[in-house]
């Protein structure tokens, strides 16, 4: 065959099998798509998936149906998108314990936080809050101390589960001021928080987007924010670090991810739809208005904010003497 004719002819069947790619992102999305949630209905996340889902709805007028797939730390939500079709119609929405604290404190996952995930955005961030029962005779971290040093591991702290972002400020927390209390898990945070308002246990940690409800009827107290400065939506509470515990310093960051294999085109609109969702105005300020200090990230920024804060944290649990499971 002819030289020229056999590079046209390659040519021509490179442009031909790029054309679906092609066809498929620009038509994206073409049927309705699902956001995991891997926790219960009512918690913190699950809050910031509805906005989410409202926000992208009307962007795309394609529906964005939240599901909620709660259980294990994170682990059967985020599991169940890592294998999931790369198409982009699955998508998880998640914190920062599913990516870097459950690889700090699990010694097997069923997923790999950077192998199995495309990352599409991360979009703001917030603090976790030690809170109180009303009844509760501690106001402040001083108290707390106290009441853990004079009966160790008597008091229970409830938490939105094993391995979460709530447990392992809840070990930080004891690390740090060398006390014992003593871990309830729950199944998310509504139920933790009702047994809280309850009195069925003194304490617990919750994002500060759902503490905000309660703490502004004024139904349980806030001991302190697990961030370094104190929280944007709880400027009058002090943080652990102001309190004694200068060392004390746990963020939580949201992020979206599809999974691994994710074509580009698609993986790239789906980025530009959530940078346009943050910078919409009005789904800021719901984003706000829930509690989430908005900050658009683009996907490349993923892996290298995963392997820092997996090695810090990793690097505190082996200082700490926490428990690997």
């Amino acid at each position: 065959m002819n030289p020229r004719l056999t590079s046209l002819f390659f040519s021509l069947i490179a442009v031909a099998g790029l054309a679906p790619t092609a066809a498929v992102a620009q038509e994206f999305p073409a049927r309705p798509i699902t956001l995991v949630v891997p926790y219960p209905p009512g918690g913190a996340t699950d809050t910031l998936a509805r906005i989410v889902s409202k926000a992208l709805t009307t962007q795309w007028g394609q529906t964005v149906v939240v599901d909620n797939k709660a259980g294990a730390g994170t682990i059967i939500g985020a599991q169940f998108v890592a294998n999931a079709a790369p198409d982009g119609y699955t998508i998880l929405i998640t914190g920062n314990t599913t990516f870097t604290i459950n690889a700090a404190l699990k010694s097997k996952l069923p997923y790999d936080p950077l192998k199995s995930f495309t990352p599409l955005a991360a979009i703001g961030c917030n603090s976790l809050v030690m809170l109180a029962n009303l009844n509760v005779p501690a106001s402040n971290v001083k108290d707390v101390i106290a009441m853990a040093s004079k009966d160790p591991g008597k008091h229970g702290y409830g938490t939105f589960g094993l391995g979460t972002s709530t447990h392992f400020a809840g070990e930080m927390f004891q690390a740090l001021s060398n006390t014992k209390l003593n871990h309830v898990p729950y199944k998310g945070s509504a139920p933790a928080m009702a047994d809280l308002l309850g009195g069925q246990i003194p304490f617990t940690f919750d994002t500060t987007i759902a503490a905000g409800p309660q703490l502004a009827a004024g139904k349980v107290k806030a001991i302190a924010v697990t961030t370094k400065a104190r929280s944007k939506s709880l400027p009058n509470v002090p943080s652990f670090a102001e309190s004694g515990l200068p060392e004390f310093d746990l963020s939580i960051w949201i992020a979206l991810v599809a999974p691994k294999g994710l074509p580009e085109p698609i993986r790239a609109k789906l980025e530009k739809a959530l940078a346009d969702m943050t910078r919409d105005p009005s789904t800021r300020a719901e984003f706000e208005k829930a509690g989430l200090d908005v900050e658009f990230k683009p996907g490349s920024t993923y892996e290298p904010t995963v392997t820092k804060e997996t090695a810090m944290l990793k690097s505190f649990v082996q200082r700490a003497g926490i428990a690997v499971e």
